[in-house]
Order: C-alpha cells, then structure tokens, then sequence
C-alpha cells in the first residue's frame, strides 16, 4: 500500500511537471527569441546556446515611442480596473444584501452583457466615443473597458458577498451603522481576497485587450497590443523586436499576479469551507 501510494505520487508529480513544460515552454522560448540575434531567429533547427543580446529591447524603446504605449496600457488597465471593481462592489453588494422582485432576473441580465461578443457593440460605442469627442483618448478607453468588464466584476463580487453571513451586516445596523458603512466597514474588508481576485481579472482583460483598443485609438492613446501589430511589415515580421515587445506586455501582469498571490489563493478558495 505504502509503494503504491508512492508510485501515484511520483506520477502526479511527473504529470504535473509535463503540463508546466507544455505551459511554459512557449513563454520561455519568447525570451530566449527575444535576447537573439536576428540572424539567430531564423536558425532551424533552433539555436540554444548563443551570446545574449538586448538590442533589440533597446531598440523597441529608442526606435519606437513604445513608452508611450506602456504608460498607456497601464493608466488604461488600471484606471479602468479600479471603476469596474468600485462599482461592481456597490452593485454586488445591494444583488448580495436586497431582496427585490425580479432582483435574481437582474443579476442574471447584468451577466448577460458580459456575453454579449465585443464585435457588437463596439460600432455603437465608437458612434458615441465620437460624438463625446472622446476617440483616440484615454479616457474614451477607460469608459468602453470600464462598461465591458462591470457585468464580470458584478457577477463575480456577488458571489463573494454572498458567502459572509448576513448577521453581520445585521449587527452592525443595530450598533448604529448604515447600509453603507456596514459595507465600507464590515463587508468589504472581508471580501477582500476576493475583491483582488476580481480586480486581477478585470486587470488582464483590460491588458490584453485588442478590438476595442484598436478601433477606438489611433496613435496618442494606443495600447501595447495594437502597438506589437507594428511589427508585421509588408518586408517580413520583426521576430525579434516582437519578442521583446511580448515580453515586454508580460512581465508587469507576472509582476503583478506575484505580488497579490497571497490574496489570489485565500479569494479564490474563499466559501470553500462553511
């Protein structure tokens, strides 16, 4: 029995290091692509030992205004992140605390939205952005991100409401707290693991957004994946400098999914343990 135990073990663990390096392998060649001559790019079989280079990290910086992009994907990502989440906070707690007739209908709807595919609406959204005088803008961005991902964050918070007792909220009426401040003071703190949760969601759909970034912008306000589609050229794809650019678009959202890892784990287990 004990052998046997032992022997599934070392299969689990085997399996689990062959779906990392089915995961990881293409993130790590993106590196190792990105760190190449441009020569060496095209070498097949693949070269894996060679002199590193970051030219051509140097060269998507100095040669292309792929700052302004950066900063404009992240005032975008995370100012929209942090509208969707407030409001959808506000909103999940009042579907999570009220009673309504038709309150289940609503929260069913405010979900549907979110199905709805982007192709469909963005015509109607650019009609107004245009109207607004808000096309090629941050702020334009930030409201179409914002209004695509508040159902996601409603839906998805709700849940995480609904898991904290009522009797809580309850007691905190009674010691002379409004709906409000028993949200502020008593609900929220203890979603927060699942308000990052969300947050980190909403975060990388914003990030990795492309359709609605490359309708609604045009070049003060375009965002790092618009702006990797540069490097397609009628003389041939820039494998190298596009390299750098998608390491470039990953390395904050890794950054950033390290740094609230703690809360990731407790939100995303949270209600698993009456």
């Amino acid at each position: 029995m004990r052998y046997r135990k032992l022997i599934v073990r070392r299969l689990v663990d085997a399996g689990t290091l062959g779906v990392l390096v089915v995961f990881l392998f293409p993130v790590a060649f993106l590196m190792l692509m990105s760190v190449k001559k441009q020569v060496e790019v095209f070498r097949v079989p693949p070269t894996w030992i060679f002199r590193p280079t970051f030219a051509e990290y140097r060269e998507v910086f100095q040669l292309y205004p792929f700052g302004l992009f950066l900063q404009n994907s992240l005032i975008v990502a995370s100012v929209s992140t942090v509208v969707a989440v407030v409001l959808g906070a506000l909103a999940a707690y009042g579907l999570a605390r009220f009673s309504f007739r038709g309150s289940r209908d609503l929260a069913f709807w405010i979900l549907s939205i979110r199905m709805t595919p982007p192709v469909a609406s963005i015509i109607p959204i650019f009609i107004l952005l245009r109207m607004l005088g808000l096309l090629d803008t941050r702020a334009g961005l930030i409201i179409a991100y914002a209004t695509m991902n508040l159902p996601f964050a409603t839906w998805l918070l709700r849940g995480f409401f609904a898991e904290i007792p009522r009797e809580l909220d309850e007691s905190a009426l009674v010691d002379g707290c409004s709906w409000f401040t028993a949200f502020l003071r008593v609900a929220l703190p203890l979603a927060a693991p699942g308000v990052v949760v969300t947050a980190v969601f909403v975060f990388i759909f914003s990030w990795n957004e492309f359709l609605f970034a490359l309708i609604l912008t045009a070049t003060k306000s375009q965002t790092l994946p618009v702006a990797v589609t540069g490097f397609i050229r009628e003389t041939g794809i820039m494998w190298g400098h596009m390299a750098a650019a998608g390491v470039v678009i990953m390395a904050p959202m890794v950054l950033f999914s390290l740094a609230v890892q703690r809360y990731m784990v407790r939100g995303l287990t949270m209600g698993a343990i009456r």
